[in-house]
């Protein structure tokens, strides 16, 4: 069996995760995080835990099953815990975990970047279809 140098090593490393390879896993973790309501529960949960409810609020336009949906799979993905807290009515809370803190200075820019941005891609959008 042939020793593999160094190099070769983490030449392997990046080839096992390649998010342009059909199958690396990784792509299907951006595919993920590219969802629209992703990005605003992680941004909206950034100043700390928030109810179901506080983020139903937070979010306009999202449905329940849609919150309900991504937030299981954020707690699946590690990004965001849940905690039950015994009460009549039981109170839920999310929070971002320790890897959805390490994700949030990205999405906080993106949202923060089409926020500032948004007249420009208006404006783009609009000279393009009246050439089209």
């Amino acid at each position: 069996m042939p020793t593999e140098t160094a190099a070769e090593k983490r030449a392997a490393a990046r080839l096992a995760y390649d998010a342009y390879l059909a199958k690396c896993p990784s792509r299907r973790l951006l595919a993920t995080l590219t969802d629209k309501w992703v990005s605003l529960i992680l941004t909206a949960l950034a100043d700390g835990s928030q109810r179901y409810s506080e983020l139903a609020r937070t979010i306009a336009g999202v449905s329940q099953k849609m919150l309900t949906q991504t937030l299981r799979g954020l707690e699946r993905d590690g990004l965001v815990a849940r905690t039950v807290t015994v009460s009549v009515p039981v109170r839920v809370d999310y929070e971002l975990t320790p890897l959805g803190q390490t994700l949030l200075p990205l999405m906080t820019a993106i949202k923060e970047w089409a926020e500032v941005h948004i007249e420009d891609v208006e404006a783009a959008r609009s000279r393009y279809d009246s050439q089209a």
